[in-house]
């Protein structure tokens, strides 16, 4: 049988990132991340796309080596052709085209969100037997841009239940750190000071939302404004009480999203959960996520830390799949900015 070689290319936001999957298992995964946009607070679409037309040459020539494979023996490449930021996923998209039609193979679209959930089928040489969620399943979609509850009835078969209605929840977390002072990205941040702090110090709004929607940007104007009343009184109320803070707030979002989750599964009677994307590496998401199972018993699924991040590993496994169903991509399609699962 013939060998499946994909080569997955991810450059959405300000991660510049290329993998090789051989035959459904990883060979290499290789990320070049950008610096440059904590001195600003946040991400700046015309300085990623600028990083990223410098990284993508030696990123996938890097992925292809740390893979022992040649470009001649790719099968196809697969490319996250949204959502993301329009100048960043122009460079990988034009990459990959560029890249397909001197080699002459297909084409492959990837959907960055559905990226994150096939993410959990990755397999590497270290976990070649780690179980994966049967079909159908639920997931937990959080990260910076989207926070959603879907329902995976197959690998290009995927229902949403609920999402936000306004501000996601890892775009909450980092707004909110950022009114602290304490930097970008503030997930991580947050995630390091919560670990140390009393959740249950503070109390900050829940948005009552109906059915399995989200709300957080109730969480963040509550936050903001008691910030504010506090600071008053005492200047160095922040510095005083971070860890308080950073574990209250934390503790304010997990329970918003286990919540609805909750209520996804009584109303589906599915009891395969996974959690994906960027705020799926927080640990205290981890740890509630661990414990509703325990007491629910829920079959739960988490990927690798590494894999939570954007990565190209995510979008090869994406290519491999629709590979196998020969769903390929016109070389004409364009990238696009914004799109659900």
């Amino acid at each position: 049988m013939e060998d499946i070689i994909i080569l997955g290319i991810e450059s959405s936001c300000d991660d510049t990132s290329a993998a090789v999957l051989k035959n459904g298992v990883l060979l290499s995964n290789v990320t070049a991340s950008q610096a440059i946009h904590k001195a600003y607070g946040g991400v700046v679409p015309e300085l990623a796309s600028r990083a990223h037309q410098q990284n993508i040459v030696p990123v996938v020539d890097q992925a292809l080596k740390q893979a022992g494979v040649k470009a001649s023996e790719l099968s196809a490449i697969a490319v996250t052709l949204g959502p993301g930021l329009m100048g960043s996923l122009l460079v990988g998209v034009s990459f990959a085209k560029g890249m397909a039609v001197s080699l002459g193979i297909p084409l492959i679209e990837a959907n960055h969100l559905q990226g994150h959930i096939l993410a959990l089928f990755l397999k590497d040489k270290d976990n070649l037997d780690a179980p994966v969620p049967p079909l159908p399943y639920l997931c937990l979609l959080v990260s910076g841009g989207n926070s959603q509850i879907v329902k995976i009835n197959a690998y290009n078969d995927m229902e949403i239940l609920g999402q936000t209605i306004d501000d996601a929840a890892g775009e909450a977390i980092d707004k909110c750190s950022k009114v602290m002072g304490l930097g970008y990205p503030g997930g991580p941040i947050i995630d390091k000071l919560a670990r140390c702090g009393n959740p249950k110090a503070f109390t900050f709004n829940k948005p009552i939302i109906d059915g399995l929607n989200y709300s957080f940007s109730g969480l963040k104007t509550s936050f903001l404004y008691f910030l504010r009343d506090q600071l008053k009184n005492d200047p160095d109320f922040i510095e005083h009480h971070k860890e308080d803070l950073a574990a209250s707030l934390e503790h304010t979002v997990v329970s918003i999203l286990m919540k609805k989750l909750s209520l996804a599964v009584k109303q589906t009677g599915i009891k395969d959960v996974a959690v994906a994307g960027g705020v799926s590496a927080n640990t205290g998401l981890r740890n509630a996520f661990k414990e509703k199972a325990e007491k629910n018993g829920w079959n739960i699924y988490i990927p690798k830390f590494s894999y939570t991040t954007d990565n190209a590993a995510m979008i090869a496994i994406t290519g491999y799949y629709k590979y196998k169903d020969k769903d390929f991509c016109p070389i004409e399609k364009p990238a696009y900015s914004r799109i659900t699962i």
